[in-house]
């Protein structure tokens, strides 16, 4: 119970945000904590070249594909039969019109190369190939 200043003689009826504030903050330091923990990826080889880095925007898609030729559109696998479907069926593709594509460095120029054809198939205007830069001698 709060206490009045003025004469009055019964308890205050204001609500104590102090308890709620804390319980707040408590929250957020468990989400910061635990954010990083649940970014989950694809475990892929990258090539290694030469290319300045290019700071790769987070809101863009992803579009992965493994060494054992599995195709991810984020992080939802994709059948490489279904692949243009989805594609052309994913909305925020469809606006932005541009997709980043990272395979492992292993995966045959092939198979990279029918890919790229279905992405472009798939209405897909731009598309940057993600590689891991040589580390400096």
């Amino acid at each position: 119970m709060g206490f009045s200043s003025g004469s009055g003689k019964g308890p205050v009826s204001e609500i104590n945000v102090t308890p709620l504030v804390d319980v707040m903050l408590v929250l957020l330091i468990i989400f910061m904590v635990s954010a990083p923990m649940m970014t989950t990826g694809v475990e892929i080889d990258l090539p290694k070249t030469r290319a300045p880095r290019m700071d790769v925007e987070e809101q863009k898609l992803l579009l992965t594909i493994t060494k054992e030729q599995k195709v991810f559109l984020g992080e939802t696998e994709v059948p490489y039969d279904r692949l243009e479907a989805a594609l052309t069926t994913n909305d925020r593709l469809q606006r932005d019109r541009e997709l980043y594509l990272q395979a492992d460095e292993n995966v045959p120029y092939g198979f990279v190369a029918k890919v790229m054809a279905l992405v472009r198939r798939g209405g897909i205007e731009k598309l940057g190939l993600v590689t891991d830069p040589l580390a400096s001698e």
